[in-house]
C-alpha cells in the first residue's frame, strides 16, 4: 500500500510561520505607552519641590526670627537670619497688650460658624442647581454668579446701616450673618455635582420613593464630602483672616484676631518684633488645624479628582 492512497490528515492545524508578528499589545498600552506603569519622582523633582516648600515656609520662618529679638535688631542691616532669645517674652507681652485671649475666641466663633453655615448652604444649593429641574434656574445661578462680581465695598454703607437697625452694632451676629453663604461656594459645589454625580444615582432615589431631602442625606452628603472638606478649610481661613469688615462693625472691646492686632501698632514707634509676635499667635490656630486635618483634605482633593 503506497502512501499516496491514505486518506488527507484534515485536523492538523496550520503551524504558525516565523514571520509573523507578536501578539499584538492591548489597545491602552498602544495609544499610551506609558499606561499601567508606576511613575517615580526623580532626584530634579524632589529637588524643585524641597526649593519650593523652603520658599513657602520662609515668611513663617522670618516672622518667628523677627518675632524673638528685640526691635533695634530687627531694625538693623543686615537682618538677623538666627532666632533670638526673646520669642516667649515677646509673645507673652502680644498676648496681654492685644487682649488675644478673647480675640481668639471671638474669631473661633465668627470662622467656625461662617463656613459650617457656607458648606451647608452651598451644598443645598450646588445640589439644587445641579442636578434638580425648576422654573428660572438659570436665571437664578446667573444671578448668583452675578454677585462674585460687585465689589464688597459697595454694600458696606447699606449693610452698616441695617447692622445697626436690627441692634447688632458691636456685635458678632453683625460679621456673622452677611456671610454666612458665598456665592463662590455656590458655584463650587454646583460644578462638582454636575461632574461627579450621576443623574442615575438621583433617578434610583426617585423610584425608592424619596423626597429632595431625603436623596440629598443619605446619597449627596456620602459624594460630597471632598469638595465639603476643601470649602469648609478655605472658607474657615478666609473668614479667620479678615479684616475690613470686622473693622468696622467691631470695636476693640470685642475685636477679633486681625482687628485686636491693630493695637500693636497704634503707638507713635511701632515695635516691630511685637508686631511679629502678634501675627505669630494668630497663625499658629491655622496651622494647628492644617496639622490635624490635612491629610483629610488632601485626601479629600485626590478622592474627588477622580472618577469612575
Amino acid at each position: 500500500m503506497t502512501t499516496d492512497s491514505l486518506p488527507a490528515r484534515t485536523d492538523v492545524r496550520p503551524q504558525p510561520s516565523r514571520s509573523e508578528p507578536p501578539a499584538r499589545r492591548p489597545l491602552l498600552a498602544r495609544l499610551r505607552p506609558g499606561a499601567g506603569r508606576q511613575h517615580h519622582a526623580g532626584p530634579v523633582t524632589y529637588l524643585l519641590l524641597t526649593v519650593a516648600a523652603l520658599f513657602s515656609l520662609f515668611p513663617l520662618y522670618w516672622t518667628m526670627v523677627a518675632a524673638s529679638t528685640d526691635n533695634t535688631r530687627v531694625s538693623q542691616t543686615p537682618p538677623p537670619f538666627l532666632p533670638g532669645p526673646h520669642l516667649l517674652e515677646n509673645l507673652g507681652k502680644a498676648w496681654q497688650d492685644a487682649a488675644l485671649g478673647k480675640a481668639m475666641i471671638n474669631s473661633l466663633v465668627v470662622a467656625g460658624v461662617i463656613a459650617l453655615s457656607t458648606v451647608l448652604f452651598a451644598t443645598l444649593a450646588g445640589f439644587a442647581f445641579a442636578k434638580l429641574r425648576f422654573k428660572g434656574r438659570n436665571i437664578l445661578l446667573m444671578l448668583v454668579i452675578g454677585t462674585m462680581m460687585v465689589p464688597p465695598q459697595l454694600g458696606v454703607v447699606p449693610l452698616f446701616m441695617m447692622m445697626t437697625e436690627l441692634g447688632w452694632g458691636q456685635k458678632l451676629p453683625a460679621v456673622i450673618f452677611p456671610t454666612l453663604v458665598s456665592a463662590v461656594g455656590v458655584f463650587f459645589m454646583r460644578q462638582y455635582f454636575t461632574e461627579a454625580l450621576p443623574d442615575e444615582l438621583v433617578e434610583a432615589g426617585r423610584v425608592d420613593g424619596a423626597h429632595s431631602l431625603r436623596i440629598f442625606w443619605s446619597i449627596v452628603l456620602p459624594i460630597a464630602r471632598p469638595p465639603m472638606a476643601v470649602l469648609f478649610m478655605i472658607t474657615f481661613v478666609h473668614a479667620w483672616n479678615d479684616f475690613f469688615w470686622p473693622f468696622i462693625v467691631l470695636d476693640m472691646t470685642n475685636p477679633t484676631v486681625p482687628v485686636a492686632l491693630t493695637q500693636l501698632s497704634a503707638g507713635y514707634i511701632r515695635d516691630q518684633s511685637l508686631i511679629m509676635a502678634g501675627a505669630l499667635l494668630g497663625t499658629l490656630p491655622l496651622l494647628a488645624m492644617f496639622v490635624v486635618f490635612g491629610r483629610q483634605i488632601v485626601g479629600g482633593i485626590m478622592q474627588g479628582a477622580v472618577k469612575g
